[in-house]
């Protein structure tokens, strides 16, 4: 078998720069458009200036003929067909060499303004690249500790300022998302440990207390293994947010109004102890995608309905399918909350109000992991606070 190889050119030939590949492709494209407009300009003067026979004649001059000339009716004398073809000669010769000058002339003006052309594209190529050299420098120093600075190109619309707006939006997002991830980091470090020393200080006052007895470490006991349970539902709930922020690995087929009947059945203590009337409309809406996270879905927002209502209230569950799409609501009774810090819900370790996720028994990260599997699932989550106190949520799957 046969390979063909490519000839290797010496680095020192190749371009290695955007600048110097503007510069040869502005001087290639000067060169062949020059050697066109020289081969049409040699053609043209050649055809206008062409060699003619001509003889002379009293007042006249006109081309000679067969039948016309100074004696039309006899044939042409030998001395004046000689003179008519030595000018012939003459005529032709000087057109040669004019033609020749034209055609060297021209290609020294062709190289000259070769050379000038390869100067100016080396100007305009550093000129129109300029731009893109400080927006390289800019983007560069940009780090974690900087991310706020933006490369903010000033000047027309055209493509250099798009790609400026482009790394501008990108870097916005970027910090978004760091700053997010911070928070997220530092809230859950502090989840994490508060549950941690409460935990030592318990085991250390029952151990220091020498009238402690066996009743008295069994509830210490108790209330230690109460905080590893929590501890071990925040874990899950931040894998089950990992998982979810991740992305889909496969799609399967399933219905919204299995799995939200599913959920209705899981046990609730918040439902008896505040009275709560759970009101489910449910129609099949099938969708596809990850079944368990979508499961863990509708049961973050039946928690999230039940866990902060108020005594005597509703929950109202319902499922569809609207123009081709799964649609599952969950609407609740519950505190007033501001429209404008409906979006904080939806951040991890947030509360309204200065609560904590300890003090309604939750992790904080219900509607979190509902935002982030709904991504999972190009599906979209909108929320709006009810006038009347509560929340409103409507989850619409692809």
């Amino acid at each position: 078998m046969l390979t063909l190889l490519r000839p290797r050119v010496p680095a020192g030939l190749r371009p290695r720069t955007v600048r110097l590949r503007f510069t040869a492709l502005y001087g290639a494209l000067f060169a062949v458009s020059g050697a066109i407009l020289l081969a049409i300009t040699y053609l043209l003067v050649r055809h206008a200036t062409g060699p003619r026979r001509v003889i002379y004649r009293t007042g006249q001059i006109g081309p000679a003929t067969s039948g016309g000339g100074i004696f039309p009716k006899q044939p042409v004398p030998p001395d004046l067909q000689r003179l008519t073809t030595q000018l012939d000669a003459e005529v032709a010769r000087q057109h040669a060499a004019q033609m020749h000058a034209l055609l060297v002339q021209s290609g020294i003006a062709l190289t000259i303004m070769m050379l000038v052309s390869v100067v100016l594209g080396w100007l305009v190529a550093g000129r129109v690249l300029r731009p893109l050299r400080t927006m390289t420098f800019t983007i560069r120093r940009i780090s974690a500790r900087n991310v706020h600075e933006r490369l903010a190109v000033q000047g027309p619309r055209d493509e250099l300022k798009d790609l400026a707006d482009t790394v501008d939006g990108l870097l916005g997002r970027l910090e978004t998302a760091l700053g997010a991830h911070k928070r997220f980091v530092a809230n859950a470090a502090h989840e994490l440990r508060t549950p941690l020393t409460l935990g030592h200080a318990l085991l250390e006052e029952t151990l220091t207390d020498r009238e402690a007895d066996v009743p008295a470490f069994r509830a210490t006991s108790e209330r230690v293994l109460a905080i590893g349970e929590q501890q071990e539902r925040l874990l899950e709930a931040l894998l089950t947010l990992a998982t979810s922020e991740r992305g889909l690995d496969r799609r399967e087929r399933f219905d919204l109004c299995e799995l939200t009947g599913q959920a209705l059945l899981a046990p609730r203590p918040q439902v008896d102890r505040l009275g709560l009337r759970i009101e489910a409309r449910t129609l099949p809406a099938p969708a596809a995608g990850d079944p368990a996270l979508a499961e863990r879905l509708v049961a973050n927002l039946l928690d999230n309905a039940v866990r902060h209502n108020v005594p005597g209230g509703r929950v109202e569950v319902g499922t569809a399918t609207e123009t081709g799409r799964a649609v599952l609501r969950v609407r609740n009774t519950g505190p007033v909350i501001p429209p404008d810090r409906v979006a904080e819900l939806f951040e991890p370790f947030q509360r309204l109000g200065g609560r904590t996720a300890r003090d309604d028994g939750g992790h904080g990260l219900g509607l979190s992991i509902v935002r982030a599997i709904a991504t999972a699932h190009d599906a979209t989550v909108t929320a709006h606070a009810r006038p009347e106190g509560g929340l409103d949520v409507e989850v619409r799957f692809p």
